[in-house]
């Protein structure tokens, strides 16, 4: 008996100690659950007292012990979504109560009535809004109801075990008996109380969550969600992508409506955030730039320093990284950050804290391509990669049994039935976006050709995770050629042509991670892959737009290219972009013009459609990086043509170089330079002209007139 007692009680003393690491709730669970955390952390006296005890403790007591065990596991679990949770869903799963007012809680009929009215009144704000449906609104109100229900379930449960535990013939201090008596009062107090939420968060939330149309979305309501929620920066969005894909894996691979509207709204706010983030204030930290490694632009004391994006800073050194790698968490930092870390012993990701299932280090070569694109856009010379830490091909450390599920999910992949097709591919794009093992252990396993299998398949959801989880797996470095070599690049064409509008996206995401690997350019451009980016391009989301955009940029740095997106039309495409009000892609417009234009039908399309009044208007105006592209459009369109220089001049562009040739990046200064002395150039040869004339003009006046002939007359 002593020992089953002693293991019991120790137990629970295990369970609470767990519970008592558990924070960072979720804003609308936080006061709840952390007034549920406290008052466990009061129960631990007791236990360790019961523990130490020598008296023999009842049969009905180590009853209500067992009954605290089993209803303190089921509080660890329901502290820990409040924790790690997807913060959206918490928001949705939390009524709008708030909106009756303060009402007597002291009588179980009234708890009754109200609990309905809340529900009741959920439904009606539901059904009332104008971008829910009658079926979705009832939806909704259960998931609520779950999840209320589970909170109020653990708290019924830890007062009736409490309640069981008698002290007549137990050995505990009259001080441990009074604070458990109390947390018992506490229990009795909040069973069937909730806290009155956000309404105005609740409300924004609805407002998007069924809308499809990125247009008509207020970017109001999106910053105060993305403030609310605490999602403001890269870390915070990666975490809450995380908890969503945790919730998909939960259903088994195939996410239902619920959950895909989630995930789309998340990408609404990382698209807010990303794009609007130089509107906003800066975190911190940025107002004390560390220095860049190498390369950082020579700056005049009146021009500000480009903000590195958090993307590209080592979560070690906040530095700009040079050489990024991904470890087995799926977290990027710089090698040799992360190799001194992991050569001081430790087994754990710096930034997540997660035990590290293996030291392989897979290069990140997608983020190193768009660390250079930031660098050559702002003028700052790119970082060079150590060249003798060329990478051995990646074994993977996946265990015995991850491997089996690998293997019955690719049996799966070959059955006749489209849903365990659909559903195993959705598990294998989860599982190869979690980390670098399973991405070697899956394409090991020879999940690759049977994806590629699957891209012309008619279902457009298996179609979707299929494309995906090629994306997923071409960030392994060694996973690009097999996956090149697999054929993969017409069927990956035919889904950016077909597929859903999210598929498009990702099979352009996928075309930019092959397209890092300087032969699948080629392989890629000759595909026929450009027309359908240029598309994506024109008609995409805000999200299809900028993943196609930077393919096209990437595909365009081969000479090759170049001629087939302008014949693809891209040029009209940009220049649209370049002047849409409020579209967020002129960064991206003048990147890829400007690699148009050193190509000859580049520069004739670009010159074709009108673009001098554009480019002057950004070199006056702009942001630093878009001064210098447009400066370097304008360097290509007036080199052995005047016609254009001319019209550079007639716009007033000599006082917007000026400027640009003194306070813009070092690149910038070089364009406008070059600009400034071509106008120089061409005035002194205009005056030349104009000398010449006149010094004609004057030759041909002071000729004596010529005589007449006696026969003339």
């Amino acid at each position: 008996m002593g020992d089953e007692k002693g293991a019991l009680v120790q137990g629970l003393i295990d369970i609470v100690n767990v519970i008592s690491v558990i924070s960072d709730y979720r804003c609308t669970v936080k006061k709840q659950y952390c007034n549920l955390a406290r008052r466990l952390k009061l129960l631990t006296p007791m236990f360790e007292e019961i523990r130490d005890s020598k008296e023999v403790v009842p049969e009905e007591t180590l009853k209500a012990l067992g009954s605290m065990k089993e209803a303190l596991e089921s509080t660890k679990d329901l502290l820990r979504l409040g924790s790690e949770g997807s913060k959206i869903y918490l928001v949705r799963a939390f009524p709008c109560v708030g909106l009756f007012g303060k009402m007597e809680e002291s009588e179980r009929k009234q708890t009754v009535i109200r609990n309905a009215k809340s529900r009741l009144w959920d439904f009606k704000l539901l059904i009332g809004h104008p971008h829910v449906k009658a079926v979705e609104a009832a939806k909704t109100v259960l998931e609520r109801e779950q999840i209320r229900s589970k909170f109020h379930e653990v708290t019924a449960q830890l007062e009736q075990a409490l309640s069981g535990i008698t002290f007549e013939n137990l050995d505990i201090s009259d001080e441990v008996k009074e604070q458990v008596e109390l947390v018992l009062t506490q229990f009795k107090r909040a069973k069937g109380r909730v806290d009155a939420p956000d309404v105005e968060l609740y409300e924004d939330l609805l407002s998007l969550y069924n809308k499809t149309n990125d247009a008509s979305t207020d970017p109001a309501v999106l910053r105060r969600l993305a403030e609310k929620l605490q999602l403001m920066g890269i870390a915070d969005l990666t975490q809450e992508s995380l908890a969503l894909h945790e919730m998909v894996g939960a259903t088994g691979g195939d996410p239902g409506e619920s959950i895909e509207k989630m995930s789309m709204l998340l990408k609404k706010i990382k698209d807010f955030v990303q794009t609007e983030n130089p509107n906003m204030e800066p975190p911190p930290r940025e107002s004390n730039l560390p220095p860049i490694c190498s390369g950082q632009a020579s700056t005049e004391k009146n021009h500000k320093a480009p903000v590195i994006p958090d993307d590209f800073r080592c979560p070690i050194s906040l530095e700009l990284m040079k050489d990024p790698v991904i470890v087995s968490t799926g977290q990027t930092y710089e090698r040799s950050c992360i190799e001194k870390w992991l050569e001081a012993g430790h087994g754990t990701c710096p930034k997540t804290q997660q035990s590290l299932s293996s030291t392989a280090l897979t290069p990140n070569y997608a983020l190193r391509s768009l660390i250079a694109q930031w660098c050559e856009a702002n003028g700052i010379e790119p970082p060079k990669r150590p060249s003798n830490l060329r990478p051995s091909k990646t074994a993977s450390a996946c265990s015995p049994a991850e491997r089996t599920k690998i293997e019955t999910l690719l049996c799966k992949l070959t059955s006749s039935s489209p849903e365990d097709q659909r559903a195993a591919a959705g598990e294998i794009r989860l599982l190869a976006k979690r980390n670098a093992d399973n991405r070697v252990a899956i394409a090991e396993a020879g999940a690759i050709p049977l994806l590629v299998g699957l891209l012309s398949t008619p279902d457009s959801r298996t179609q979707e995770h299929a494309v995906t989880a090629l994306l997923n797996l071409s960030i392994c470095e060694d996973n690009k050629g097999s996956i090149i070599s697999s054929g993969a690049v017409p069927g990956i064409v035919h889904v950016l042509k077909k597929g859903s509008m999210e598929a498009r996206e990702n099979a352009a995401a996928t075309l930019f991670s092959l397209s890092v690997v300087d032969e699948n350019k080629i392989t890629i451009g000759a595909s026929g892959a450009i027309p359908p980016l240029v598309t994506l391009l024109s008609e995409g989301t805000q999200r299809g737009k900028k993943d196609a955009a930077t393919a096209l940029f990437n595909l365009c740095i081969y000479q090759g290219n170049k001629g087939k997106a302008v014949r693809a039309g891209v040029v009209p495409t940009l220049m649209r972009l370049l002047i849409e009000p409020g579209g967020g892609m002129v960064d991206e417009a003048l990147a890829i013009l400007a690699i148009l234009a050193s190509h000859p039908e580049g520069k004739a399309a670009i010159g074709s459609a009108e673009a001098v009044p554009v480019l002057v208007q950004v070199i006056a105006s702009g942001s630093p990086r878009n001064r210098e592209n447009a400066a370097a459009v304008l360097v290509h369109l007036c080199a052995g043509d005047q016609q254009h220089l001319v019209e550079a001049k007639e716009l007033g562009v000599r006082g917007a170089l000026v400027d640009l040739a003194q306070t813009g990046t070092d690149r910038g200064k070089r364009k406008a330079a070059q600009l400034l002395e071509r106008i120089t150039r061409f005035d002194e040869q205009q005056k030349q002209a104009q000398a010449q004339s006149e010094a004609q003009s004057q030759t041909q006046h002071s000729q004596p007139p010529s005589t007449i002939n006696a026969d003339d007359s």
